[in-house]
């Protein structure tokens, strides 16, 4: 009897990850799960540094684009190209090192059960590894609540892009997927279109490489946005 084996699409989002680029393709290439074809699907949003050159001399489907679409537009592109290829699943892998490649066959793991869609890694449910600064952790408690009053969930690492889709979530983001703060806003949507969420313990790292998007000065002014962007996308699914 012939053993299925299913696909798994690894996307890695990159803009500017020219240190680490190389060390998480590497770092994903070197593990093995039973029953699963992994392939690294590296979506370099249009960096100005030799992110594209290194990545085109590894062993990955490299989606190069020709303008900078931000998070939620490159991680999109790398689901519509799991979508197109048959791919049976798809996590989320950012391009800084943060997620390391060992932890994936958790994430596995649990949705294998068959119980769930969407499997979140979560740094704050087993507080190991790196945890973020203070004032980081300040803000995603606030979207929990935030995030609960909307769909009766609670997520403690929302927005964490350690995140694992199956084929029937990778239908519908690789149609419309949430732009500027795909993590949390996405929870909303996934929440009401019915989609079981499950969050697991994982290990992250600190970045290996590159600077966040979210620097200490602007942090309020991001929770604020991403508060409005909550709501609105509320409002816009449940039309």
């Amino acid at each position: 009897m012939e053993i299925q084996t299913n696909k798994l699409a690894v996307i890695i989002p990159a803009y500017n990850e020219e240190l680490s680029i190389s060390m998480v393709v590497s770092d994903i290439l070197s593990i093995q799960i039973p029953d699963f074809q992994i392939i690294p699907v590296v979506v370099n949003d249009c960096s100005k540094d030799k992110t594209a050159l290194i990545a085109s001399q590894l062993d990955c489907i490299l989606l190069d684009l020709p303008v900078n679409l931000g998070i939620g537009g490159a991680v999109q592109t790398g689901y519509k190209y799991a979508y197109a290829n048959n791919f049976d699943f798809a996590i989320q892998v950012d391009g800084d090192g943060q997620h390391p490649a060992s932890e994936i066959h958790k994430l596995i793991a649990e949705i294998k059960k068959g119980d769930a869609n969407v499997v979140i890694g979560s740094r704050f449910i087993d507080k190991t590894g790196f945890q973020s600064s203070g004032m980081r952790r300040l803000g995603i408690n606030f979207l929990k609540n935030w995030i609960r009053l909307f769909t009766g969930i609670s997520i403690h690492d929302n927005t964490s892009g350690l995140r694992l889709f199956d084929k029937s979530v990778l239908k519908v983001v690789q149609k419309t997927y949430p732009d500027e703060y795909p993590e949390p806003e996405s929870l909303i949507m996934f929440s009401i279109k019915g989609f079981k969420i499950k969050e697991i313990a994982v290990e992250m790292k600190e970045r290996q490489g590159g600077e966040s998007s979210i620097q200490s000065f602007n942090q309020l002014y991001y929770m604020i946005k991403v508060s409005i962007a909550i709501f609105y996308t509320y409002l816009r699914t449940k039309k």
